[in-house]
C-alpha cells in the first residue's frame, strides 16, 4: 500500500495557473501514478503580457499576494499528507522567468512558505516535460518531438530512449497571444506574428535536422483541443445518438489529426454570438477566455513542422519535475522510470475516463485492496496467488468507476465494457484482462456466482480467483468512501478463527460511519464469509466502531 515514503510533489508556478500534483510511486515495480491534482487560477503572467512592449514587465503586486495565498495552501495540503520538503519541488515557468521582479517574488515565497522555487530556463521545462510525458506514454522508444503550449511561452523537445537531443523554448503563449491580440486583428494578425516568430526562431531546420516519429502534445491547452474534436465541436453534424457517444467514449483514445485539428480552428474562428460563447464557456471552462489564441498556435506549428497528427499527454512538466527528483533518489540503486508498461496502460485508460477525484478515489480503493490482500497472503490464504494477480485487482480497482462517462444508472457495465472493447489494455494476456473486466462489473450490485453463464467457459481456478478477489475489491470499494479512513497504516491479522482488518483514521476527531456504509460493509463482509469460510472483523480503535459478520 501506498506509504509516505511513496509520496512525492511538484508545485508550477505557471502563467496563467498554479498547480500542484502528488504523485504515488513504488520503485520495486516502477509503478508512476498522479493521485492527487490541485490547480489554482492566479495569473502571474496577465500584467507581464499585457505589458508586452516592455522589455521588463513586472508581476502585480495583486498577483503576487494571489501566488502566496495559493502556495501558503499548497504547503499545508502537503503537511497535512505527511510529504516532507525533501519529497517536494516547486518551479516557476514564463512569468517568473519573464518578470523584472521575478527574484523577489521567490525570495517572498521562500519566506512565506519555506518553499525554494527553481525558475526554470525555457529548455529546462522543455526537458522536464519530455520526462513527464514518456512517464504516460509508451513514447520512450520512439523519436518523440514534445510540444507544450503554456501561458506565456511553447516548449518544444526531441528526445528518443529517456534521452533529450533537443530542446527550445519560443515566447509565444496563449495568455501573452490574447493579450497582444485583445480588440485587434486576432485572427490574421495573431496567425502572422506566429508564423514570423516561429520562423526567425530556427525551429523548422531544427527539427527537420533531427527528425521524429510521433508528436505528442502536453498541455491544458492541447488537452481542450482534442477534447473539442471528442465531442465533434468542429464537425458539420454534430448530434449524435446516445449509442454512437457510448461507442467512440469506448474507443476513445488520446489523438487528433492536422485535419480535426483544422475543424475546430475554423469554428472557433467564424462562430460568434451568446449561444456560441456559452457553448465554449461549458466545453472549454476557464479556457475559453484564451482557447482561440491557443488552437491557432497549435495549428501554425502543426503547419510549420509537418506535423499529420498528435497524440495527447495527460502528464506534463508536474510529472517531469518529479521523475527528475525520482531519479536522483534512486539512482544509486539502478532505478528506472518506464518499468511497468502494463500499469502504464492502465493508468492512461483509468485518467482518459476518470476525473481526477475519481482517479484519487481509485488509487485509495487500490491501497486497500493491496493491503488486504497481502494481510490475507501473510495469513496463508491466496497463497496461489501471485504478484501479477495482484496487479490485476489494483488496476480494476482504478479502473471501476471510468463508466460513469455514461452516467451512474448501470456504470458498472458500462466500465465492463470499455476494458473488453476498448482495447487499451497493453502487456496483459486474455484471461488477465477478462478478470479485470469481471472485477470491476462486479464490485457493486450482484456477487459473481461461480457457474454464471459468463463464467461458463472459464476453469474452475479463473472462477475461484474471481470470487477470491471480488470480495477485496467490494470491500475496499465501501472503505475509501470515507477520506478520513487511513490506508496508510492498515493491518491485518488472525483473531481467533477469522480475520481482523485494524484501521487508523486521519484527524483527532473520531469517525462516525454512516449508517449506509455500516450496511454495505456488513453485506461484503458476509461474502468474504460465503468465499473464505471465515470472519473477518474491521476495526477502527479510539471509536469502537467495529463490523462484523
Amino acid at each position: 500500500m501506498a506509504l509516505p515514503d511513496d509520496l512525492f510533489a511538484a508545485i508550477d508556478m505557471g502563467t496563467n495557473s498554479i498547480k500542484m500534483i502528488i504523485v504515488q510511486f513504488h520503485p520495486p515495480s516502477g509503478r508512476f501514478l498522479t493521485v492527487v491534482r490541485h490547480s489554482d487560477r492566479v495569473c502571474l503572467g496577465r500584467d507581464s503580457a499585457a505589458a508586452s512592449s516592455n522589455s521588463s514587465p513586472s508581476i502585480s503586486p495583486d498577483a503576487v499576494l494571489e501566488a502566496l495565498r495559493c502556495l501558503r495552501q499548497f504547503t499545508e495540503i502537503l503537511r497535512a499528507r505527511g510529504i516532507p520538503p525533501s519529497r517536494t519541488r516547486c518551479v516557476a515557468t514564463s512569468a517568473v522567468r519573464e518578470a523584472a521582479n521575478g527574484s523577489e517574488l521567490v525570495e517572498a515565497v521562500r519566506a512565506a512558505t519555506g518553499l525554494d522555487v527553481s525558475v526554470l530556463s525555457g529548455e529546462e521545462e522543455a526537458r522536464l516535460a519530455y520526462s513527464g510525458v514518456i512517464q504516460f506514454f509508451p513514447v520512450r522508444e520512439k523519436r518523440a518531438l514534445l510540444i507544450d503550449i503554456g501561458g506565456g511561452s511553447t516548449e518544444f523537445a526531441i528526445g528518443e530512449g529517456g534521452i533529450v537531443d533537443f530542446a527550445t523554448s519560443l515566447k509565444l503563449g496563449h495568455v501573452s497571444l490574447t493579450q497582444r491580440f485583445a480588440g485587434g486583428d486576432v485572427v490574421g494578425g495573431m496567425r502572422n506574428f506566429i508564423r514570423a516568430a516561429v520562423k526567425d526562431s530556427g525551429l523548422v531546420q531544427q527539427v527537420k535536422r533531427f527528425g521524429f516519429e510521433v508528436a505528442v502534445g502536453s498541455s491544458g491547452t492541447i488537452g481542450a483541443v482534442e477534447k473539442a474534436v471528442f465531442h465533434g465541436y468542429g464537425d458539420a453534424e454534430t448530434d449524435k445518438s446516445a449509442e454512437e457517444l457510448l461507442r467512440r467514449h469506448v474507443k476513445r483514445d488520446w489523438r487528433f489529426s492536422r485535419v480535426e485539428l483544422k475543424r475546430v480552428v475554423e469554428r472557433l474562428c467564424t462562430e460568434e454570438g451568446q449561444e456560441e460563447k456559452e457553448i465554449r464557456e461549458e466545453l472549454f471552462k476557464k479556457r475559453s477566455e484564451f482557447i482561440v489564441a491557443g488552437a491557432l498556435l497549435l495549428e501554425e506549428i502543426f503547419e510549420l513542422l509537418g506535423i499529420e497528427e498528435m497524440e495527447v499527454s495527460e502528464y506534463a512538466l508536474g510529472e517531469g519535475v518529479v521523475a527528475d527528483a525520482l531519479k536522483e533518489e534512486f539512482n544509486e540503486v539502478g532505478f528506472k522510470l518506464n518499468a511497468n508498461p502494463r500499469w502504464n496502460s492502465v493508468v492512461r485508460l483509468a485518467t482518459r475516463f476518470n476525473d481526477k477525484k475519481r482517479v484519487k478515489n481509485g488509487a485509495r480503493c487500490a491501497a486497500f485492496a493491496k493491503g488486504i490482500f497481502e494481510g490475507l497472503r501473510h495469513c496463508g490464504k491466496l497463497i496461489d496467488l501471485g504478484g501479477e494477480d495482484l496487479e490485476c485487482l489494483e488496476a480494476a480497482c482504478l479502473l471501476h468507476a471510468i463508466g460513469l462517462f455514461a452516467g451512474k444508472r448501470g456504470y458498472h457495465k458500462q466500465s465492463y465494457r470499455v476494458i473488453m472493447e476498448g482495447n487499451h489494455l497493453y502487456g496483459f494476456s486474455t484471461e488477465e484482462i477478462k478478470l479485470i473486466a469481471l472485477l470491476v462489473r462486479h464490485h457493486t450490485k450482484k456477487f459473481p456466482k461461480p457457474y454464471q453463464a459468463s463464467l461458463a467457459e472459464t476453469p474452475e481456478e479463473f472462477r475461484q480467483k474471481l470470487q477470491g478477489l471480488c470480495t477485496i475489491i467490494r470491500i475496499s470499494v465501501v472503505l475509501q468512501k470515507n477520506e478520513r479512513l487511513n490506508f496508510q497504516d492498515m493491518e491485518l491479522s488472525p483473531l481467533g478463527g477469522g480475520f481482523r482488518l485494524v484501521l487508523k483514521h486521519a484527524g483527532d476527531q473520531p469517525i462516525s460511519l454512516s449508517e449506509e456504509m455500516k450496511k454495505d460493509l456488513r453485506g461484503e463482509l458476509e461474502h468474504f464469509k460465503m468465499v473464505f469460510k471465515q470472519q473477518l472483523s474491521v476495526d477502527i480503535p479510539s471509536i469502537s466502531e467495529a463490523s462484523k459478520s
